[in-house]
């Protein structure tokens, strides 16, 4: 009974916590938004002079002058009056690291000119939710350090919401009813889709304190596809295997279902195989005899099952397997990649079925997977891996359950690639691949020299 009470008091002080952070990230961006750096200034000046001085001291001149100021630069800014209508061109893609510019057209539909201007995107809050906050706040020590350990958890996880940066851009003078396109840039910090909710446009007061600010909503968005590392040519043996039902793959790749010849319909012949126009020359059914269908295809296996401390290793292993999705060619093979998020997922892609760039956009959406156990990938991999040439494994741990998939892998006779994020001494290596054929493409990738490792495969 005691234990619940004291359960219940520390999600309640928790839950306190989450609002006021709440609160004071909704001040934060709303201060940022609407007071310039010199109004910034004069507010820290403010509740400097605030703390220091007293009453009857000149601190207390000094405030109740810079809050007449900045009092007289917010009334100011509400005679902010500009109308407007603007267009974006986002392009669809993205990618981390590599700036994302695009053009904006905004017109002036006053008739008046327009000057001293400044524009920038409208985008939703990197807040973290309630759930996501105690989730994470469940790992903080309940002693001591505790509230410094909320604050450290719900910086990070602002840091994981934060997909790009972006800031406020100088427009040219308007003049009256006329059009100017200007360059606007995005910064791509982490994978996933980028929702922009609309532009806003900001003018400061003549003080140059406060901002007066026009929004139009304008909804678009992009997919920030994972980096990217360079990748040696990675030559896995395999054969073809028969692909059951695949003669829609198979019609683009490999040995397609070749038309043979013409003959009479027996029991069991599937319909899609009937002749249809020599069936009604000859008054009886006519089947097509056909090659079966035979051709490469590789599995591309990312482990998702990532703990909390392991958020960045889950984001190596993500651009490793986009790096892997745009190196192999699958001009005349197919590549599976295999995955758990909310549940199991297969993707394919080769000709006429996909492309890299759908694989990246894929991988841009991928989630951490903790409600489920190392077993649903295994389950997954091992219902189809009678279709599989061979597999490239990225995990981000060497358990036992990842062995274990390894292991039946390699019995089944397939080729494999495992590569597992972490330095060497983390992990201990199993008697099993000491011995194995396997243990020449067995390779550990360390956190901070991925592309170097990657380049020794």
């Amino acid at each position: 009974m005691k234990s619940e009470v004291r359960s219940q008091e520390a999600n309640f002080v928790t839950r306190l916590i989450y609002l006021l952070l709440s609160w004071l990230a909704i001040i934060e961006k709303w201060g940022k938004q609407s007071f310039t750096s010199n109004g910034m200034m004069i507010l820290g000046s403010i509740l400097f002079a605030s703390v220091i001085g007293g009453m009857e001291t000149l601190a207390y001149q000094i405030v109740t002058f810079l809050l007449c100021i900045l009092a007289l630069s917010i009334l100011c800014s509400r005679f902010f009056a500009f109308k407007f209508r603007a267009t974006r061109q986002l392009p669809r893609f993205a990618s981390v690291g590599i700036p994302l510019s695009y053009r904006v057209i905004v017109e002036n539909q006053t008739n008046k000119p327009q000057q001293n201007l400044e524009i920038r995107e409208m985008f939703g809050n990197f807040r973290p939710t309630w759930s996501e906050f105690q989730q994470a706040a469940k790992s903080s020590p309940k002693k001591g350090l505790y509230l410094i350990h909320l604050w450290q958890q719900w910086t990070g996880l602002i840091r994981q919401k934060q997909l790009f940066k972006t800031k406020f851009s100088n427009l040219p003078t308007l003049a009256p009813h006329s059009k100017t396109e200007i360059i606007l840039t995005l910064e791509p910090l982490r994978r996933g889709k980028v929702n922009l909710h609309g532009i806003m446009i900001t003018r400061a007061d003549p003080f140059g304190l406060f901002n007066g600010i026009k929004r139009l909503l304008l909804r678009d968005s992009c997919y920030i596809l994972p980096k990217r590392y360079p990748v040696p040519p990675i030559a896995l043996l395999g054969s073809r295997k028969y692909q059951s039902g695949g003669v829609s793959l198979a019609s683009s790749v490999g040995d397609s279902e070749e038309f043979m010849s013409l003959r009479e319909y027996r029991p069991g012949d599937p319909l899609r195989k009937i002749h249809w126009k020599s069936w009604a020359k000859v008054g009886k059914p006519i089947v097509k005899e056909e090659n079966d269908e035979f051709f490469v295809r590789h599995a591309l296996i990312l482990d998702t099952f990532a703990s909390e401390s392991q958020f960045e290793t889950l984001e190596e292993a993500i651009s490793i397997a986009a790096s892997f999705a745009c190196q192999v060619q699958t001009q005349d093979s197919l590549l599976d990649l295999m995955f758990v998020g909310t549940q199991a997922y297969c993707f394919t892609s080769g000709r006429s079925v996909g492309n890299a760039k759908e694989m990246l956009q894929i991988l841009a959406s991928v989630t951490v997977c903790r409600h489920k156990n190392f077993e649903s990938l295994t389950s997954l991999v091992m219902n189809r891996a009678n279709l599989l040439s061979g597999c490239i494994c990225i995990l981000l741990d060497w358990d036992e359950p990842r062995q274990a998939l390894a292991q039946y892998l390699e019995q089944l006779g397939l080729p494999l690639l495992l590569l597992v994020i972490g330095a060497e001494n983390r992990f201990n290596n199993s008697d099993w691949l000491e011995k194995s054929q396997t243990r020449a493409n067995f390779h550990y990738l360390r956190l901070g020299q991925i592309a170097e490792d990657l380049l020794t495969l």
